[in-house]
């Protein structure tokens, strides 16, 4: 999964893109384990567009989104903010989120 830039986010939102967007902190044990399952759902998933950055670097985000805690996904569809998950509970569970949200 490619680090998105602050940019790279309006672009995905400006062009009314559907998306993942996973926030996270580097110190944080419980992102690390998200990573490694959105890591899983990205290859089974290849045709979903995914990007991930360090909340720590996009305070403005964290406002803008009204991001609670990390991990955090943003599933945008559209460019629109659709649902936020914060509990990543499996991989099942995430893919059956993204295709029931039809961003696959």
């Amino acid at each position: 999964m490619h680090e998105w830039s602050q940019q790279k986010l309006n672009e995905v939102i400006e062009r009314k893109q559907s998306a993942l967007f996973y926030l996270y902190t580097p110190m944080c044990g419980t992102c690390q384990v998200a990573s490694k399952m959105l890591a899983v759902a990205e290859e089974l998933l290849p045709d979903v567009t995914m990007g991930k950055a360090d909340l720590n670097f996009l305070p403005e985000v964290a406002e803008h989104f009204e991001i609670e805690s990390v991990p955090c996904l943003i599933m945008l569809k559209e460019g629109m903010p659709i649902e936020k998950i914060y509990a990543f509970q499996s991989v099942p569970y995430l893919l059956d989120k993204i295709k029931t949200n039809q961003l696959a």
